[in-house]
């Protein structure tokens, strides 16, 4: 397909700066953020840099979406919470944590938002959009 993929690791807010100069400096033509505890902190930051630079850019869940992002593949954030409300209720009901089983998320989810792709010029393909849980337009 002629994709070549370079990973910049930000560990810290301080790498964040030097990761933006690299993408810049080196023309990439877009984003994947994978890392979410630091997405989560710092992903108005990198979502303004994306539109800014015009870089279609996916993030780890629709949260970021649904807030100006261009896509997002992740866990089904209300399909976890609810699973995590049932944990809780065996807990409180005497189960044991260390007898209870561990879950990885089992719901993932597919956003697009047709309002950002059109900002950044894009035109998100139609065999993305049928698959998409939901599109915002």
């Amino acid at each position: 397909m002629g994709i070549s993929i370079q990973s910049v690791e930000v560990r810290n807010d301080g790498e964040l700066s030097g990761a933006f100069k690299i993408v810049t400096k080196e023309k990439f033509q877009g984003l994947i953020m994978l890392q979410y505890a630091f997405a989560r902190v710092h992903g108005n930051r990198i979502m303004d840099f994306a539109k800014s630079n015009n870089l279609p850019a996916m993030y780890p869940d629709s949260e970021f979406v649904d807030t100006g992002g261009l896509i997002s593949y992740g866990i089904d954030r209300n399909a976890f919470i609810r699973r995590q409300a049932f944990f809780i209720d065996r807990i409180l009901k005497g189960a044991k944590p260390s007898e209870m089983a561990v879950e990885l998320p089992t719901k993932l989810e597919l956003v697009g938002n047709l309002k950002t792709a059109r900002l950044l010029g894009l035109k998100i393909p139609q065999t993305i959009l049928l698959r998409a849980d939901r599109v915002i337009e």
